[in-house]
């Protein structure tokens, strides 16, 4: 399928490992140019790296701890106009609430939720004053089906979604659509590290890690390239006619029963 997103700009943020990678190499193969954004210069420089020996796009690197507010404006200012731009950055840790301190929860959401915020802000205003535009933000299921042991990301998602709504039936109307992701299990680098250490607790094998996935309906975790194709879909042209709501990719994991 022609998705006709060769020439356009995109900025993505935690672009450098995972889900933003992922997105970033899936928009290169259809010809769009990038701002990765993430705090590791060395492993945007990698990123950087791969995606430019794989396909003939131009892509500039962003090192900035976009946990504040002073580099999300920076960030915009040094980006310019674009296209598209996918959120990502961020994983607020998990904890009940009596165990999640004010230092903590305002350093998890000042990335992951503040963050968004204030580059969406930055970003839409430009989008809509040139009535062109997609906002992708990579929130989580935890916001639809929120947790007390997560109780900080659960409510952060939740913003998150609630953001992309709002905006997405607005902005519709200046030409901008945004939409807000769910992913479920992926196995990204920082998933299976985590699941490969249970492994080795519970098993004493960290290669036993994907037993933890067996519980699942389709019985295994999404991969990088299924949520990228997704997110890519969602910004072209194709997807002209979603804005302003949410989509789950789970494998249906979130309503199993």
């Amino acid at each position: 399928m022609e998705l006709n997103l060769k020439g356009r700009t995109a900025l993505i943020t935690g672009a450098s490992r995972g889900i933003g990678f992922g997105a970033a190499l899936h928009l290169a193969a259809e010809g769009c140019h990038l701002h990765l954004a993430s705090r590791n210069a060395a492993d945007l420089e990698a990123a950087r790296k791969r995606i430019t020996g794989a396909h003939p796009v131009n892509v500039t690197i962003h090192a900035l701890d976009l946990s504040r507010e002073e580099n999300m404006l920076k960030l915009a200012r040094a980006c310019g106009p674009v296209d598209i731009l996918i959120n990502n950055a961020g994983a607020i840790p998990h904890a009940p609430i009596s165990a999640f301190d004010d230092k903590s929860w305002k350093e998890g959401w000042d990335l992951k939720v503040f963050g968004f915020i204030n580059l969406t802000r930055e970003v839409y205003r430009e989008m809509c004053a040139s009535r062109r535009g997609v906002i992708i933000n990579i929130a989580g299921l935890a916001g639809e089906r929120p947790t007390a042991n997560y109780i900080a990301g659960s409510m952060g998602n939740a913003a998150l979604m609630a953001m992309s709504r709002a905006l997405g039936a607005e902005g519709v109307g200046h030409g901008v659509r945004v939409i807000a992701v769910n992913p479920g299990g992926i196995a990204t680098e920082r998933q299976t590290e985590s699941l490969k250490a249970r492994a080795k607790h519970k098993f004493g094998d960290e290669s036993r890690w994907e037993e933890f996935a067996t519980n699942r309906p389709i019985k295994r975790l999404g991969t990088v390239a299924e949520i990228a194709d997704v997110i890519v879909f969602l910004c072209s042209d194709r997807a002209s006619y979603i804005s302003g709501t949410v989509i789950t990719v789970d494998a249906g994991a979130s309503v199993a029963i």
